[in-house]
């Protein structure tokens, strides 16, 4: 009993690391399903056995109860520290969302891949895309990507991280597509632009939201705070899912 209540405890700590919920992610995959090529779904229908980007989106979060894929845990996410870029960094020696993203790529690229490596690979990818798109997944030294900076949230204990990942969200009562079609899609340029800037921009993107994250007063956060933030929450799904897109269009379309 004791070992099952560690066990039920490690994975609820787990849970406070996400990068959005599911419901988040699976946003990301719904726009990129509106946005790739007819050859390339295809080929993603045969990668991933009929399963949609939506669905396969929250796989990496799903393996973490797998000890064989401890390996990943740290591929989640990025250290920036404030005025720092990632070129100034030290790198994390277990790797990072920046460095994975492009090794991802690199790897589905070359074709070189089996059927389980390659199916493995491309669910990453569309995980890690939505991943570096939330703020608190490009982190500053010292809390843990906000977990460790606990409040309430509408009075109810909670971290700051775990408000951007599904909160704010959550708290909307949407599903996945009802959220997912309530955004305003960009238009080509717009697509364009947002498709052609490097993982790294995206990262910078992230920190360029600091402010707003970390303006939380007291710690009491509840209906000011969702109104002063979520519309970064909505923009930043939208970019992760357009991006997402414009990736698998390049590796498969």
């Amino acid at each position: 009993m004791k070992k099952l209540a560690v066990t039920f405890l490690l994975f609820l700590a787990a849970l406070t690391s996400f990068g959005w919920g599911s419901t988040g992610h699976r946003v990301t995959g719904w726009i990129a399903e509106k946005h790739i090529s007819k050859k390339a779904k295809k080929e993603l229908d045969r990668i991933l056995s009929g399963q949609s980007l939506a669905m396969a989106s929250n796989w990496m979060d799903e393996i973490r109860s797998d000890s064989a894929y401890d390996y990943a845990e740290d591929w989640h996410f990025v250290t920036i520290p404030e005025g720092k870029t990632y070129t100034d960094t030290k790198k994390n020696p277990n790797g990072d969302v920046i460095e994975t993203i492009g090794r991802l790529i690199a790897a589905l690229k070359s074709k070189n891949l089996n059927a389980k490596d390659e199916a493995e690979h491309l669910r990453m990818l569309i995980h890690l895309i939505g991943d570096i798109h939330q703020p608190l997944h490009v982190g500053v030294d010292g809390d843990q990507g906000g977990n460790s900076i606990k409040i309430t949230w509408f009075r109810t204990d909670s971290n700051l991280h775990r408000v951007w990942d599904s909160q704010m969200i959550d708290d909307t009562n949407l599903s996945y597509t009802e959220l997912a079609a309530s955004l305003e899609m960009p238009g080509k340029d717009k697509i364009s632009s947002w498709q052609k800037s490097t993982v790294e921009q995206w990262a910078t993107e992230s920190i360029s939201y600091r402010t707003n994250v970390y303006n939380y007063g007291n710690g009491k956060l509840g209906y000011k705070y969702t109104y002063d933030n979520f519309h970064i929450v909505r923009y930043r799904l939208l970019q992760a899912g357009i991006r997402l897109a414009g990736v698998l269009n390049d590796i498969y379309g």
